[in-house]
């Protein structure tokens, strides 16, 4: 292991908490058959990996790439959140460096809060001028973390008023069968629907049969208790 790598550890292992050890392997579902299977925790908070972050923002990509190799979550956390950071320089070829970095590391980020916490910033906000066909290649692919990083990219656009992708993706993966997709559908259809309520309104009552029960929750929550009432209805 590189010096580097090791004291990004070592300092991460100072910040851990014997309450969030024993803690985060539930939360998270690292347990036998669970999607998070055989996933290790320090037990760091995501404050406080982020502080770590932050002092070792200017580390080399190839180190990023390595810490991304590490059995320890927080670990692997802490190198998306390094690559955060990075983004931040107006640098064309470094945020491209970075969003293929971030692409070829997918099997790496294996659990919803190392997506959650990346990927509108690494992918979304990397592809706004440009094409986004990659988002429909891993909405297609059989690994369930390019499905959500898919997803959840498009809160980069749609914090730019740009929804048609939203809809279009979940569309694609309306009848995913993991909890955790129809969760992330959900949750982006509602952040589309803070821009558009009605556009939001019209797409949940058209789809509302055949929307899983979790997503449909999810995607009307800002609705009024009338309105959601309406749309809990499968006819």
């Amino acid at each position: 292991m590189k010096p580097t790598i090791e004291m990004i550890t070592a300092e991460l292992r100072k910040l851990s908490t014997a309450e969030k050890r024993e803690v985060f392997p539930r939360f998270f579902k690292a347990g036998k058959g669970e999607y998070g299977e055989g996933d290790r925790f320090l037990g760091v908070t995501v404050p406080n990996v982020r502080s770590v972050a932050r002092l070792h923002k200017d580390i080399a990509l190839a180190d990023i790439q390595e810490l991304m190799l590490s059995e320890w979550h927080e670990a692997r956390l802490c190198a998306l959140l390094i690559m955060v950071e990075k983004r931040k320089k107006k640098d064309e070829v470094l945020r491209r460096q970075l969003f293929e970095l971030y692409l070829s590391l997918t099997a790496r980020i294996n659990n919803w809060d190392l997506v959650d916490l990346s990927c509108r910033f690494i992918v979304g906000e990397y592809l706004l001028d440009k094409s986004h066909d990659i988002l429909y290649r891993l909405a297609r692919s059989p690994l369930l973390w390019d499905n959500r990083i898919a997803i959840v990219s498009t809160y980069a656009f749609i914090r730019k008023g740009q929804l048609e992708d939203t809809y279009a993706l979940g569309d694609l993966m309306m009848h995913h069968t993991h909890d955790l997709m129809h969760k992330a559908i959900g949750w982006m259809l509602r952040e589309a629907g803070k821009r558009d309520p009605e556009r939001l309104y019209d797409y949940v009552l058209s789809h509302r049969a055949e929307m899983p029960r979790t997503m449909l929750r999810y995607a009307i929550e800002k609705f009024s208790p009338q309105e959601r009432s309406i749309l809990m209805r499968r006819t």
